[in-house]
């Protein structure tokens, strides 16, 4: 059978059980042109391990198209289509992650007020909207890619809510957002309408003064400039300067210590900050919460309480 036919099904196969991430069907289908109208019998490991590894430097992208073509084996062997994966044997050594960062609040100030190096005559919202991009990120712990996804519908001022589409995990989620962000927004909200509007409501709410959606790799190097005029640089010991995704991390982190500060219980919340960032699993919750010697502190004091009462909450 046509590799092109097997994808086809296998990607009807998976919309069929509620799984209908775009990234996902881009890839399987950009394999598919990679290795030519062939049979899936045909397709060889020289060529798929050329597939994995692209043009840049090894990266979680290599695992993530694994992932993708390892299901797509699993059904095609299945289903009898082929006998053997092509895929490697052996994984390769990947390089270490990034160590999430955690801006401070006097950091997250600096960001917010070096977005007015973005003012531009030719484009008078963008330094306003990219700071609302910031507020948005850090007040709703959004993805970045989430939240360039929103259109004007999907911010419901008036309820406080934003409903998330098509997320890293293909699932719809209702994110409640607080007073002050539904202003900010509110306030762009107002300013955005005089742009084009080629979809109406169904616009993109992050957008050019055309009308284009602002997409990823521009946000990411709008970012990088803000960044270094806010003066945050490398920290010791990491290869590379804080991303605009840690502003997630941050959120995460600022909301566990508020919990700890207010005598919350934390590991009864955790599930609940899972289902608001989106996570399918706890523990990827938890790799958010870094040790960060503010955190570590918060965590200490309310040990010392739980330990001075005999093991017992208040």
């Amino acid at each position: 059978m046509k590799l092109a036919t097997v994808i086809e099904a296998y990607i009807v196969l998976q919309q069929s059980l509620g799984l209908r991430s775009k990234t996902a069907r881009r890839t399987l289908r950009r394999f598919e042109r990679q290795m030519g109208h062939v049979h899936i019998a045909d397709v060889q490991s020289g060529a798929v391990l050329k597939f994995l590894q692209g043009a840049g430097p090894l990266s979680s992208t290599w695992r993530t198209k694994y992932r993708l073509l390892a299901g797509l084996y699993r059904y095609a062997i299945s289903r009898g289509h082929v006998t053997v994966s092509p895929l490697p044997a052996v994984l390769p050594k990947f390089p270490l992650q990034q160590t999430p960062y955690i801006y401070s609040t006097s950091e997250l100030q600096r960001l917010l007020d070096a977005a007015s190096v973005l003012e531009s005559a030719q484009s008078q919202l963008q330094a306003p909207m990219f700071r609302t991009l910031i507020l948005l990120l850090y007040g709703s712990g959004l993805r970045v890619s989430e939240a360039l996804g929103l259109t004007m519908r999907d911010i419901d001022l008036e309820q406080r809510i934003i409903t998330v589409r098509d997320t890293k995990f293909s699932k719809t989620r209702l994110v409640p957002i607080g007073p002050k962000l539904t202003v900010a927004l509110a306030t762009l909200a107002d300013r955005r309408r005089r742009l084009n509007m080629p979809d109406g409501e169904d616009s993109r709410f992050f957008a050019s003064r055309t009308g284009a959606l602002w997409n990823y790799p521009r946000v990411i190097t709008l970012f990088q400039r803000v960044r270094r005029v806010a003066g945050i640089e490398c920290p010791p010991g990491e290869l590379r300067p804080p991303r605009m995704h840690d502003l997630r991390h941050t959120a995460a982190v600022h909301r566990v210590i508020a919990w700890y500060r207010s005598g919350q219980d934390v590991q009864r919340l955790l599930p609940q900050l899972s289902t608001y960032l989106g996570h399918v699993e706890i523990s990827s919750t938890q790799h958010y919460l870094q040790m960060t010697p503010e955190l570590l502190q918060e965590a200490s004091r309310l040990f010392a309480r739980y330990a001075a009462c005999g093991g017992h909450h208040d």
